[in-house]
């Protein structure tokens, strides 16, 4: 039977569902998927994927220590959790902005966008923007209010909103075994709050704060897919529109918070080492952005979950060692049970995805059936 000929119309932009679908179920658009590049030795590209994980997990690790200090340091006695996440941003829009003008000025250098503030961008970028804030101020309030070793615990309920989410906007249903992982993550969570609370160090303001973390996560995913057309589908420039309305919707929570006169009261306004730490802690943010999509382009979104899972094991362990904390087994059996959940969601999804992509279209087999 001879195929009938015409012409391919360019794809019509993504559906609302579609763009929900993608970013609540991890998924990715095929289309846009790079073509496969020229097999590399297996020696060469296994100690590219070994120093691209060790970069993510260094500068992770290393960005969570350093904000605990930044937030609840004894010795620095800074009580301005939104001033340190606002200054961190305006050192990320810096950066873009920096990098882009070299890339302008000396072509060949970086490779960078060209960055232009445009407020109509600005604009649609600003509901993002808004869940962003939630996410990153969050996260450093969680920071704040509980320790290191905890933290993993306190913002380990991601992965359940993500699938409470994709039912209530979506009505896309889950696995049982998909929710059998989120139920352990569950199990973990309240075993670890029971246990903070047991060794008299639990905070519920942090363990409230870890939550709301949790779900601006899932909200950021939802709404960075959305708008990400307005920037032409590039991350560096949603990076730096998101972080510049940041910084402006910032400035009037300083104000009210009154943590712009508790910084003008602060000892060490002044001090070098401070604004060195604070610098770092921005270079640090912007870092994190460039080595996780680093990671995921060496290896694979689920690679990247499943190293993200064992950066957090790793760093609960440094915190209890650096910290000098003496932790229950029933402490440590809450730690793991958040641990093994999030790593079999990864994985019951990744076979699932397998699946769905090796199943033949159902139109597709009817149209071979009548070409045969």
């Amino acid at each position: 039977m001879q195929r009938g000929t015409g012409t391919f119309k360019p794809r019509a932009s993504l559906k609302r569902s579609k763009i929900l679908h993608m970013a609540l179920m991890g998924t990715s658009d095929p289309s846009g998927e790079a073509e496969a590049s020229q097999e590399k030795p297996f020696v060469l590209r296994a100690l590219q994927i070994a120093l691209v994980v060790s970069l993510y997990w260094v500068t992770s690790i290393s960005m969570v220590f350093l904000n605990k200090y930044l937030l609840d340091s004894p010795s620095l006695r800074l009580d301005t959790p939104i001033f340190v996440t606002f200054y961190q941003c305006l050192v990320t829009v810096l950066l873009c902005k920096g990098l882009s003008s070299l890339a302008t000025c000396c072509p060949g250098t970086v490779d960078f966008p060209t960055l232009h503030l445009d407020l109509k961008v600005a604009r649609s970028i600003l509901p993002l923007s808004v869940v962003f804030i939630g996410m990153i101020t969050f996260n450093n309030l969680c920071l704040k209010y509980v320790g290191v070793a905890f933290y993993n615990v306190g913002r380990s309920l991601t992965t359940v909103f993500n699938v409470l989410l994709s039912y209530l906007l979506l009505k896309q249903t889950t696995s049982f075994y998909a929710l059998l992982a989120c139920s352990v993550i569950i199990g973990g969570f309240w075993l670890g709050v029971d246990q903070e609370g047991a060794e008299g160090t639990l905070s519920w303001t942090g363990t409230l704060f870890g939550v709301l973390a949790s779900l601006c996560v899932s909200l950021n995913a939802i709404y960075t897919k959305k708008v990400l057309p307005a920037v032409d589908g590039s991350i560096w420039r949603l990076t730096f529109y998101n972080n510049a309305n940041a910084c402006v919707l910032f400035l009037p929570l300083l104000l009210v918070l009154g943590e712009l006169r508790a910084l003008f009261t602060f000892p060490q306004l002044g001090s070098a080492h401070f604004w060195g730490m604070m610098t770092l802690g921005g270079l640090f943010g912007f870092a994190i952005g460039y080595v996780t999509g680093l990671q995921i382009k060496f290896t694979s979104p689920l690679t990247h979950n499943v190293s993200g899972t064992a950066k957090a094991c790793a760093q609960t362990v440094l915190a209890v060692l650096y910290y000098e904390e003496a932790k229950s087994f029933l402490w440590w059996t809450s730690n793991m049970m958040v641990l093994g959940g999030s790593s079999a969601y990864t994985w019951v999804r990744g076979q699932e995805m397998k699946k769905t992509q090796e199943e033949p279209h159902p139109r597709e087999n009817e149209k071979n059936n009548m070409e045969v």
